[in-house]
């Protein structure tokens, strides 16, 4: 993609297949990690304090450049800097492989399965979906600027959505309203309601437009401004708003229609006049739209379905983007079928979305057993959808059965679980990893050991490392792959 660099963060549930089991998901998350850090050696383990919920130990750099680490319990996974589609969905399902075939490793396949989704049905907790955007620092960051992101993140769940069985309970949240920041609670009591199926996860979760703090005030756009590259030229598009997809054809064309989006919007050539009136219940409202009519109120009062305003978008890309590279014309190609089959029958949608392969499955299942939508089992299936445990996961199914397009291979995919994209700063990063993984034995006690001196013998963040007894090096241009530069530094001879 054009002067586009991805990444994508993925938060794990964790199934406990016991009634009253000895160890909490938690337990289970650290010997995951533990073991694919020390036993693996697929990667080096922080020794230095990341923050003060990540102490040293709590995760670390893979060879491939992406990062494994405990945030709040749960196992998370941040894929490295990708300059193409085929790159970010290839890392995004090494890390899937990774964690699983540790499991597997484990024996502990049969005890704990992860499950790549964002909702737990018994706790209305959720679990992220981060994506990434590079874009330039000259990108209009501004209410007024935003504007069509907001209008586009809001509508293109339509084939980017997961798809979930019920809703969350009303979320509490801090928003703006004109210059005051006042609890959401104060807008008047809100009332649950009881839901079939919905097409997304997380919009339940999403209770401001823009925002910068991350949990509990969930925005469609995350305005934290911390590029991890040189702030001068980049800024770093955080959004928190997507789910995770199963399929590799929903990954590529959420990150590639959102990132055509970005270089419209970068370029002065987006779609004006369709600011969304209400955007944080207009997201709910179609994702919670039983017939799938999607209608959405702008602010000029006019009604659109969000077929009609992705279209919009479309052709605003098809004019200024269409021919500038060959994964563009693909995204392209793309966007206009899933568009014109969503005017259709959903089924025809199956393999492709995620939502629609979800609801087919559930549909096909309740009718033959002859089950109400708010029997147990359909929760049941509803998570096993998102199982990595291709013997059991429902989407390792319809693979299997050949109803699921593919984007990589499975050749690729073990590649990506041990090397970095070839062509971003995630190639020099690996380097240094395994440059580090021959010196280091990835004891527990050499983590203890070397975090508690006054300087560990590494310090690893995605835009500058330092190993000890050398200058720190900054890597702040994620295009370039520093990979000679690298190599020089690590070396020289220590004076």
């Amino acid at each position: 993609m054009l002067n586009r660099i991805f990444g994508l963060e993925t938060e794990y549930g964790l199934l406990i297949h016991e009634d009253h089991p000895d160890s909490s998901p938690t337990w289970f998350s650290q010997r995951i990690r533990d073991h694919l850090f020390h036993v693996q050696r697929k990667g080096v383990l922080d020794l230095h304090h990341r923050g003060h919920d990540e102490p040293p130990g709590n995760g670390g750099f893979l060879t491939n450049a992406g990062r494994i680490y405990m945030d709040m319990g749960h196992l998370e996974y941040a894929s490295p800097e990708c300059h193409s589609l085929t790159d970010i969905v290839a890392s995004d399902r090494a890390g899937d492989h990774l964690l699983q075939q540790t499991i597997e490793q484990l024996g502990l396949s049969d005890q704990v399965s992860l499950i790549k989704n964002n909702i737990d049905h018994e706790t209305d907790a959720t679990f992220g979906s981060h994506e990434n955007y590079l874009v330039s620092r000259r990108f209009p960051f501004s209410r007024r600027g935003l504007a069509p992101l907001v209008t586009f993140l809001v509508t293109r769940q339509i084939f980017t959505g997961s798809g979930r069985i019920g809703s969350a309970g009303p979320q509490d949240a801090w928003i703006q309203m004109d210059r005051l920041i006042v609890p959401r609670s104060a807008m008047g009591p809100r009332t649950g309601t009881s839901l079939p199926f919905q097409i997304s996860q997380r919009t339940d979760h999403i209770v401001n437009d823009f925002f910068e703090w991350v949990q509990h005030n969930r925005a469609i756009v995350n305005t934290r401004d911390e590029p991890l590259a040189d702030p001068n030229q980049y800024r770093r598009i955080h959004l928190l708003l997507g789910d995770s997809n199963m399929t590799e054809y929903a990954t590529a064309l959420k990150l590639g229609t959102t990132g055509l989006v970005l270089q419209l919007i970068e370029e002065g050539h987006a779609p004006q006049d369709l600011e969304i009136d209400e955007p944080v219940e207009a997201l709910q409202e179609i994702s919670q739209d039983q017939e799938r009519r999607w209608s959405v109120q702008l602010q000029s009062q006019k009604t659109m379905s969000a077929i009609e305003i992705q279209e919009r978008f479309l052709d605003c890309a098809l004019q200024h983007c269409k021919g500038q590279d060959e994964e563009t014309d693909w995204v392209l190609a793309q966007w206009t079928s899933v568009l014109h089959d969503l005017h259709g029958d959903y089924q025809t949608l199956v393999g492709r979305v995620d939502w629609a392969s979800k609801l087919w499955l559930l549909e096909s299942f309740r009718e033959a057993e002859h089950l109400d939508w708010d029997d147990p089992m359909l929760k049941s299936l509803d998570l096993e959808y998102h199982n990595l445990n291709q013997g059991k996961g429902l989407y390792y199914g319809l693979l299997e059965e050949g109803k699921v397009p593919r984007l990589t291979t499975d050749a690729l995919i073990r590649i990506a679980m041990e090397e970095a994209p070839k062509n971003t700063r995630a190639h020099g990063r690996s380097a240094l990893i395994n440059h580090l993984l021959k010196d280091w034995s990835g004891s527990e006690s050499k983590v203890l050991t070397e975090s508690n001196e006054s300087f560990p013998s590494y310090v690893i963040n995605w835009s500058i490392f330092q190993v000890r007894g050398r200058a720190p090096f900054p890597m702040p241009d994620p295009f370039r792959t520093y990979l000679d530069d690298v190599r020089t530094h690590l070396d020289s001879v220590v004076v």
